[in-house]
């Protein structure tokens, strides 16, 4: 499916257009993909839609002006991503289920919705897969945890990672571990803003304004997030070059291990963990 820098993808219905409908959108109207066949793209509001509808490539519906919006997406569309909010998926996917084309893929976006769920609603000639992105998809850094269902193949999960490819990195895992995943990449964005947040505290007690603690901290954290990429080393190898013996970032440092970080990391992630189960029990 992927050349070596372009992508082609056959026809996609994309059923929901909230954050991470766009995030995913974005992904697929880069230069280097290609929808054969086109993405057709539902959401409740006319204005939404309209917001669309001047896409090259994009057909956008309403379904509050055609309640047979979701059912005209999905007929001939061989991926179907459906990104609607998890309360509403099982009403949907017996709105879509008799419009599916055989052989089509429905690709879950919503969050703490098993394949179990998708697969008893959906007739058994279509197949499922499971996706957990994060929000950085929105500027093409996500990274996106995928599962596959009982029914999908292999070329059915490498056509999705091509897809979900658009939009960042595609880590493969069970769908056992898909919970789990979501407290690490899913939630991890805003572990990382709670930390900026708190560093920038540090910096206004420390005489700087707000504006150049902020340029401060945030230039900090791109910069070495951009550092880790680019150097091929390990965090663990990045932090001690920067901790010369006996200097300031030394002591700074000591005091931030003695607080235990990966116990409370452990603690954070598992309260997640719990409150995922506690959603998908109801």
């Amino acid at each position: 499916m992927t050349h070596a820098d372009s992508t082609q993808l056959p026809s996609i219905a994309l059923l929901g257009a909230g954050s991470m409908g766009r995030a995913v959108l974005s992904g697929l109207l880069a230069p280097t993909v290609e929808v054969v066949g086109g993405i057709r793209v539902t959401n409740r509001s006319a204005a939404r839609a309209a917001e669309l509808a001047g896409t090259p490539g994009v057909t956008a519906f309403a379904t509050d002006d055609d309640p047979e919006a979701n059912r005209r997406a999905v007929a001939g569309a061989a991926i179907v991503i459906v990104a609607v909010k998890p309360a509403m998926v099982p009403e949907l996917l017996d709105e879509i289920a008799s419009s599916l084309e055989p052989g089509a893929i429905v690709v879950s976006v919503a969050a703490g919705v098993t394949v179990a769920t998708f697969e008893a609603h959906l007739p058994s000639t279509v197949s499922v897969l499971r996706s957990m992105p994060n929000t950085p998809a929105v500027v093409g850094r996500a990274v996106t945890g995928l599962s596959a269902g009982t029914r999908s193949s292999e070329a059915d999960l490498a056509l999705v990672r091509s897809l979900f490819e658009t939009v960042g990195t595609v880590v493969e895992v069970p769908e056992s571990q898909l919970d789990a995943l979501s407290t690490i990449s899913g939630s991890g964005p805003a572990y990382v803003f709670l930390l900026i947040e708190a560093l920038t505290v540090a910096a206004v007690e420390k005489g700087f304004s707000e504006e150049q603690a902020a340029e401060l901290v945030n230039g900090t954290f791109a910069g070495a997030s951009e550092l880790l990429v680019a150097s091929g080393k390990t965090p663990t190898e990045l932090r001690i070059q920067v901790t010369s013996p006996k200097g300031t970032t030394e002591r700074a440092i000591a005091v931030l291990q003695g607080a235990d970080l990966p116990a409370l990391f452990t603690a954070a992630t598992d309260a997640a963990l719990a409150r995922a189960k506690e959603l998908a029990a109801g």
